[in-house]
């Protein structure tokens, strides 16, 4: 990606203010910032008066310092943009600036042969370069040349170049640009290379120690600071570039131009990605230190060559390689001479040393020359002159050096026989290095201590020293100031670890504290592999010491160790040394386990596999180590390699073991099969609300199974399956939070959150807001998924939206949590603010209430309502009666609703109140509270509820839901409108039990015989129960035909009084907006259709209930009993009914015939149906007493449309 910035005047000096911004210095004296992302200039113009020739940023970002035309130095303030000092030493113009990363040190130079510098990171040195001198490097402490290549480092050209010279990060390279090439100076031991580049001109360089970019003429090449090879294209331009600029991470190059133009250029789109992944960039990070230390050692400055040669102990073949290398030059270094004076010395060539040491002092007294001249003074015996000459070695050190030399200093004295003397000293350096928290220095005087102790044949203090080494060694095991010390003194310092620890091994053995010998067996086992050191003396060793321990632990025993659950002792012996070892691994490792050292215990496992790879148990160690420690991808690796293992085993009780243990496939496979049944009641699309990601099934699982949660169960199973286990961890995981909410306008939809990518993506609305806070809700809970109505629901897709709509119920009763927002209830809440709430009129919300167990409601904060913070207001008493007095219904109806346990009449009169915004909702909201199995479909308008009240009269054969008074629908006349007519109560006639149904039944017996009674008996049981069929009800009842219809008064509106003569019922007057056919040959009726009523409670069914009769909606909210308790507690069920013969039985039904009753006005159709005529209130009529026969009892099926 490439934009352009447009400035004003040349762009003369770039750089960059951190990750986002660049900031210009114009030559006509203006220094602005602009934010990359959009191009817009932030903050105000800084102005200098003067043309801006150099600019840079501190580190942190607070301060900026500029250079200009006129010679002055600016420091500014970049949060206010004010001067903080102006400095006007230089009276030429400022051509660079640079300030240390800690602020402290600001560098510039002027005009003359000294055109650029920069510093290096840490401030301790800086460097200029001319066209034609070279380059030098300075101490920022006192000004001194540290290294002038001469001309070799020069530019060579004139041109108002900006950046010709450039350090890398850690101040170990400095990069060069001159015409065609670029050079790479190793400050370290002052070696450099050069690579050719594109162009002749003027050249401007920037690094970030990764790669570096140069400009010549309007390109722009880039190299990588490892190969020394380019990468990506040339950018090209169409005007010069007069500066270039990186940002921190390499990602942006700025490039300046004569014209007023800033070019940046997104380094991503040009480089391979391994160039900014934090992981490579630490790698070739590494490879760049890795070149700088290869021929890097303190104090001494050689040659890869020579080095290697003097490393390798081989002093003879150094010799002549440094003599070799001080013949070729002119004027050999001081280095060259005092290198060659130590290896004359090792060489006891003490004269010759003398001779180089004089040399290399008088070209330049240095440190490494004075030590060279004390160890030479040293061969020749004169102990005092050469401690007399290394003090001369502080004189013309770096003060950070001084440690070091000190350190060197009583390597001398122990060489000079002052053993305990240069003990105590090393002792004091490695105590103050210590408290210094300075680990290099501390391993370095902790590895030199050793060798002291050792050479002193004093192991007991060596051993503990070299193992407190061993944990300081630095994480690139580069340590190059130990090397000094072996070049200059002939110490080695490899192996010391091994030598160590077999002293240790056989001194503990002796002391027969053999499992601690053991230990440190095994680590000399790992040590040896690890570092290649496999000679025959330390194999030997090791296989003797091994055997040694294994015969100690055989007579003892393994220690209440036991390796797998079968008997080896038969098969030990046909093994190798490696099974011992093995064995021996195992062992260390379930010691460090039970210690709770997990990655210790899995580095003895790896072990026990890497000496025996057949022995299985080494396997299960690992295993348990990995477990353990939560690496469960591992772990299962281990396990199933084990049990590989022990199928491939020659030996057969090995093979025996295998019926012992379950694999991790049969363990998937139970989870894969909870997880289905786990997931077919949960919705179909929830959110993540980690992510804010929507998800369906196959999703979570994929999350699921990512996660630690299942790899920790699948690791933990392994000789048998726990199924109760895996369902409580699967329901834990998949359990899901449901919202429950008035919809407020625009939430956002499926589409909007698909589109977003995540809820937290969404734009900043209130109703976005909701979302994200029930989400937060949500995870505040302790949960994964979050379901809400408005977005987890693709509207679009009809099979998904009747899915969803049939299976809300059950999603809600299955919820871990269904969090209730109450969006117009202010905080702090109240008593009856619920009640009062919006939520409590919706259609939707009335299973959202019923179905939970868990339910939390929040007011419009998101606080708890009432301030009640427990974790299920369900079982707050007080929220819970608020709720039942509201709705008029039981305590217990509400916390423990089941549709099987509410008659079909209450639950219309509990929606009865509710209303929707879409007519059908009023509908479908019920279909799980009546467990119905209606498919809705948008569009159908009122028919909705038709097709919900046909259905439950159909499956329930229940004619309650004919009890209303008003309108009737449009798609059965015995239905109502409106499902709010249910909020009636209807008519219930006196109870008829005891002495008034004995004494009914005394003047029933004195009119009807037993023969006329068993009649109407049978009459009324053969009907069949109420059902529907195409929109039809077929309607058992009584029948009473209508003699003559008269209108008896107008009342107000268009409500007509009627009064009807009708056999066997007398006058009966009703109330209807109808206008009845008086004159015309219509046929009325009035049925009874309460034939269940008639038939009586034998059948378990008393007046204005139905077949879901609800048996604990007529306990007390305040009931703690179970239902059950209360039935056995009742003298109904403790005494038997008494036996009733069938005549008596037919006249108790005869008895409730005879009973007031809520009647139903019907008229007759053309081809011989009905249609009910609605009556404004209930056609309550007065019954037939005891004057019955069978002459006026009319038993039908009347099909009603």
């Amino acid at each position: 990606m490439l934009s352009y910035i447009s400035g004003y005047h040349n762009v003369q000096a770039l750089t960059f203010a951190g990750e986002i911004q660049i900031v210009a210095g114009h030559f006509g004296g203006g220094i602005r910032r602009w934010k990359i992302k959009d191009g817009q200039q932030h903050g105000p113009t800084m102005q200098t008066g003067s043309g801006i020739l150099s600019i840079v940023v501190s580190q942190d970002g607070r301060w900026m310092v500029t250079g200009d035309w006129e010679g002055k130095v600016v420091i500014w303030n970049v949060a206010t943009h004010d001067k903080a000092f102006v400095l006007k030493e230089h009276g030429d113009h400022v051509l660079a600036v640079d300030i240390s990363s800690d602020c402290t040190r600001i560098a510039a130079v002027g005009g003359g042969t000294a055109r650029i510098f920069t510093t290096t990171s840490d401030g301790s040195r800086f460097a200029t370069t001319s066209y034609n001198q070279g380059f030098r490097i300075y101490s920022t402490h006192n000004g001194d040349i540290l290294f002038d290549s001469g001309f070799e480092g020069s530019t060579n050209t004139l041109s108002a170049v900006v950046t010709p010279l450039a350090w890398a990060s850690d101040g170990q390279q400095l990069f060069v640009a001159s015409a065609g090439k670029i050079t790479c100076f190793n400050v370290a031991n002052f070696s450099s290379s050069a690579w050719q580049i594109h162009g002749q001109s003027g050249t401007s360089i920037v690094s970030n120690g990764i790669f570096t970019a140069c400009s010549a003429g309007p390109s722009v090449s880039l190299w990588d600071c490892v190969s020394h090879k380019q990468i990506g294209s040339i950018i090209t331009h169409t005007a010069d570039v007069y500066s270039v600029a990186l940002s921190p991470s390499g990602g942006y190059l700025a490039c300046g131009f004569v014209g007023a133009k800033i070019a940046i250029h997104n380094l991503r789109d040009v480089l391979p990605p391994e160039y900014f992944d934090d992981g490579s960039r630490a790698l070739r990070n590494a490879l760049i230190r890795q070149q700088l230390h290869a021929s890097q050692v303190s104090l001494i400055h050689a040659s890869d060559e020579i080095l290697k040669s003097w490393t390798q102990d081989d002093p003879t073949a150094t010799e002549m390689l440094l003599s070799e290398e001080i013949l070729r030059a002119s004027s050999p270094s001081h280095y060259m001479l005092a290198n060659r004076a130590l290896v004359r010395a090792r060489l006891k060539h003490v004269v010759l040393a003398m001779e180089d040491v004089e040399a290399s002092l008088q070209v330049r007294p240095s440190p490494i020359g004075y030590i060279a001249k004390a160890v030479a003074l040293l061969g020749q015996g004169d102990r005092g002159g050469a401690l007399r000459t290394f003090d001369f070695a502080f004189h013309d050190c770096e003060p950070h050096n001084i440690r070091f030399l000190l350190l060197l200093k009583s390597v001398l004295v122990f060489e000079s026989g002052s053993q305990e003397e240069a003990i105590a000293c090393t002792e004091h350096l490695a105590t103050r290095a210590k408290n210094d928290n300075d680990d290099e220095a501390t391993y370095l005087c902790t590895q030199v201590l050793g060798v002291m102790y050792m050479k002193k044949g004093d192991y007991r203090c060596m051993i503990p020293l070299i193992e407190r080494a061993k944990k300081l060694v630095p994480k690139d095991k580069q340590c190059p100031s130990l090397k000094t010390v072996s070049l200059i003194f002939g110490w080695c310092f490899n192996g010391l670890d091994i030598i160590a620890q077999q002293r240790l091994c056989e001194t503990l053995h002796a002391e027969e504290r053999t499992a601690e010998a053991v230990e440190v067996l095994l680590n000399i086992v790992r040590i040896s592999d690890e570092e290649n050191q496999g000679e025959k003396e330390i194999v030997d060793w090791i296989t003797d010491f091994t055997k040694k321990c294994a015969m100690t632990l055989e007579r003892v025993g393994d220690e209440g160790e036991t390796f797998g659950s079968v008997q080896h002792d038969d098969i030990i012996t046909e093994y190798s040394t490696a099974l011992t070892i093995s064995r021996l691994f195992i062992m260390q490792s379930r010691r460090q386990a039970a210690k709770g050292l997990w990655e210790d215990a899995l580095q003895d496992a790896n072990e026990a596999v890497k000496a025996d790879p057949s022995y299985p148990w080494g396997y299960e160690t690992k295993y348990i180590a990995l477990h353990r420690a939560e690496q469960y991808d591992e772990a299962i690796d281990a396990f199933e390699s084990m049990l590989h293992v022990i199928e491939q085993s020659h030996y057969s009780a090995v093979r025996q073991l295998r019926k012992n243990y379950i694999s991790p496939s049969e363990t998937k496979a139970v989870i894969d099969a909870t997880i289905g049944r786990i997931l077919n009641s949960c919705p179909l699309v929830v959110i993540d609300v980690a992510t804010g990601c929507l998800c369906d099934g196959p999703e979570r699982i994929r999350v699921f199974k990512a996660g630690t949660t299942f790899k920790k169960l699948v690791s933990s199973m392994t000789r048998e399956l726990d199924d109760e286990r895996i369902l409580r961890v699967v329901e834990s995981f998949f359990a899901y939070v449901m919202f429950s909410h008035a919809w407020q306008g625009n939430e956002p939809l499926y589409q909007d959150v698909k589109e977003a990518k995540s809820v937290w993506n969404l734009p900043d609305t209130p109703l976005n807001d909701k979302l994200r806070n029930f989400c937060k809700e949500t995870r505040r809970l302790g949960h994964n998924w979050a379901w809400s109505d408005t977005c987890c629901i693709d509207k679009t897709t009809s099979s998904i939206l009747n899915q969803s709509l049939t299976s809300m119920y059950k999603w809600y009763a299955d919820s871990a949590v269904t969090i209730v927002f109450l969006a117009g209830v202010a905080h702090p809440t109240k008593l009856g603010d619920l009640t009062r709430s919006v939520w409590m009129t919706r259609a939707w919300t009335l299973q959202e209430l019923l179905a939970p167990k868990v339910m939390f409601f929040c007011d419009s904060e998101w606080k708890p309502y009432l301030g009640d913070a427990g974790p299920n207001h369900k079982e707050s008493p007080e929220i819970m009666q608020e709720l039942a007095d509201a709705i008029k219904t039981t305590h217990g109806t509400i916390v423990r609703f089941s549709p099987d346990n509410l008659s079909v009449r209450e639950k219309l009169r509990l929606a009865s109140t509710r209303n929707a915004t879409v007519e059908e909702d009023v509908a479908y909201s019920l279909i799980g509270i009546f467990q119905s199995d209606i498919r809705p479909h948008y569009g159908e308008g009122a028919d909705a509820i038709g097709h919900l009240l046909e259905e439950t009269v159909a499956r329930s054969g229940e004619a309650t839901v004919l009890a209303w008074s008003g309108k009737s629908s449009s798609y059965n006349s015995c239905l109502p409108a409106s499902i709010s007519v249910y909020s009636q109560t209807p008519y219930n006639p006196p109870s008829l039990e005891g002495e008034e149904m004995e004494t009914c039944i005394t003047e029933l017996r004195g009119k009807l015989s037993e023969r006329e009674a068993l009649s109407i008996h049978s009459q009324i049981n053969s009907l069949p129960h109420a059902r529907f069929a195409t929109r039809r009800l077929y309607l058992p009842c009584i029948v009473f035909s209508v003699r003559r219809l008269g209108i008896q008064e107008l009342h107000g509106g268009n409500e007509k009084l009627y009064r009807a003569r009708v056999s066997g019922l007398g006058n009966v007057e009703f109330t209807t907006v109808d206008d009845l056919p008086l004159h015309k040959p219509h046929k009325f009726v009035f049925v009874h259709p309460w034939i269940r009523y008639i038939q009586g409670p034998s059948d378990g069914v008393a007046w204005g209930s139905d077949s879901e009769s609800d048996t604990e909606s007529d306990l007390g909210s305040d009931c703690d009993v179970e239902s059950d308790e209360v039935a056995s507690s009742s003298p109904l069920h403790a005494i038997p009914s008494p036996e009733v013969d069938d005549y008596t039985q037919a006249l108790e039904m005869i008895a409730r015939l005879g009973q007031p009753f809520n009647a139903l006005l019907l008229v007759q159709q053309a081809i011989g149906e009905y249609k009910r005529v609605a009556a404004e209130r209930e056609i309550v009529v007065s019954g037939l007493g005891t004057d019955i026969s069978s002459k006026n009892i009319h038993a039908k099926v009347l099909e009603i449309l």
